[in-house]
């Protein structure tokens, strides 16, 4: 089995469920109201882990094949380590209610994920990389952008809670960032962040 084929079928499924609200807005309200939002996100859910475990499972079969395109500078691993950090700290506001940095950037998921994929994308110089990598960053910016434009046009804003949740927010990124650095990384990925 070709492994760039199934990367490559596994984002197109997984980017693809989670491109439905930036590419036709209009069917996926016609679908919740067809099946109620539970079973909208039971669907999305589904096809989701299917995408998600084919991009693993292809992602692991294009490395033991690698193509390499360019030797990433000893560097980058650095600065892929500290843009880390951001890109953590953002993905836990995404999901502390009423903090200041949801409030100031919307959608502080998309916006993590944009900093996770530039900075992999530093330290990849392989194609298997440079698909999975640059094809979630590409997908971040669309959807960030979507999305703010979606929040103006509604008049959405997000409401800056007390202080407190935004340290919260920082410390469990912090955190979470120091388990990746020192074992979650290698665990889960096979790879040694500064190895």
């Amino acid at each position: 089995m070709n492994g760039y084929l199934v990367l490559i079928l596994g984002l197109i499924i997984l980017l693809g469920t989670h491109s439905v609200r930036i590419v036709a807005d209009g069917w996926r309200s016609a679908m919740i109201g067809r099946t109620g939002i539970l079973g909208w996100k039971a669907l999305i859910g589904l096809v989701s882990l299917l995408g998600f475990g084919l991009l693993v499972w292809g992602f692991g079969l294009a490395r033991a094949e690698p193509v390499v395109l360019w030797a990433a500078p000893v560097w980058a691993r650095h600065v892929v380590a500290l843009l880390m950090l951001p890109a953590l700290v953002l993905l836990v506001a995404a999901y502390i209610p009423g903090n200041r940095i949801k409030s100031a950037i919307g959608h502080p998921m998309v916006a993590g994920v944009n900093i996770w994929a530039l900075a992999h994308l530093l330290t990849n110089g392989r194609l298997a990389g440079l698909l999975l990598f640059g094809s979630f960053l590409v997908w971040a910016v669309f959807s960030f952008s979507a999305a703010r434009r979606r929040d103006r046009a509604a008049g959405v804003t997000y409401p800056a809670g007390p202080l407190s949740r935004t340290v919260i927010a920082i410390v469990i990124g912090i955190a979470l960032w120091a388990a990746f650095i020192m074992k979650l990384h290698v665990l889960l990925i096979g790879v040694q962040p500064f190895g």
